[in-house]
């Protein structure tokens, strides 16, 4: 099994900087999400992938839930939601007043989770088809925006990022959970898969006006 991160990255939205060491636009892995823009994509099967025990998120999904602190009121942005496997929990977290996006690039992923939605009642959800390179979110719209097991697959980080940063409110939070890739330690499928190590993630964040506040080790 390929081991995830076992630390949140917080990091706390800034006045953007920019970086002339990072360009804009770039694919930084071509074709790495086209399997997910399959419009025959089978999301049952990823449910039954994502939604197990032996999945170091799927068994820490109350831990990480909890380390975020939701408040009534709130507004997060599940980036890449994938199955919704937080949507409800989120949606308990932010109460009625508060609001939930559920973003993903996949319009099956999409439509599995506006059914979530209407079986189990959460009126204070809105599944959003974003883009590769824009969450498509309006400024200051969010408190938290929310990244798990998935920033390794923004083919355009850079822009991604740009867009994220216009959504979070001034004061507000990115929270990163992705897979940790080190050379020599970690299993070839994640050397392959993963692009790069959290120190270049790090520094493209950084680059679009957040700074890390901590990390946290999830049990």
């Amino acid at each position: 099994m390929t081991k995830l991160a076992t630390v949140i990255v917080w990091l706390m939205c800034v006045a953007p900087v920019w970086s002339q060491d990072v360009i804009s636009g770039q694919s930084v892995k071509p074709g790495i999400n086209d399997s997910f823009l399959n419009p025959d994509l089978n999301v049952d099967e990823f449910v039954k992938k994502f939604e197990i025990e032996s999945r170091e998120i799927y068994a820490s999904r109350t831990q990480i839930v909890d380390q975020l602190q939701l408040k009534p009121g709130d507004r997060i942005a599940d980036i890449g939601t994938g199955t919704g496997l937080f949507v409800s929990a989120f949606s308990s977290a932010v109460g009625e007043t508060g609001w939930v996006y559920a973003l993903d690039i996949a319009p099956r992923f999409i439509e599995h989770v506006e059914k979530l939605c209407v079986e189990e009642g959460l009126s204070n959800v809105t599944p959003v088809i974003c883009g590769q390179n824009d969450v498509r979110l309006p400024p200051d719209s969010v408190d938290v925006a929310f990244i798990c097991d998935v920033y390794h697959h923004f083919e355009y980080p850079q822009e991604s990022l740009k867009s994220i940063a216009r959504a979070v409110k001034p004061g507000g939070q990115l929270v990163l959970i992705d897979f940790e890739r080190i050379p020599g330690v970690s299993r070839e499928w994640t050397l392959n898969h993963v692009r790069a190590g959290k120190e270049v993630f790090r520094a493209e964040i950084v680059s679009e006006g957040f700074r890390l506040v901590e990390e946290i080790e999830i049990p």
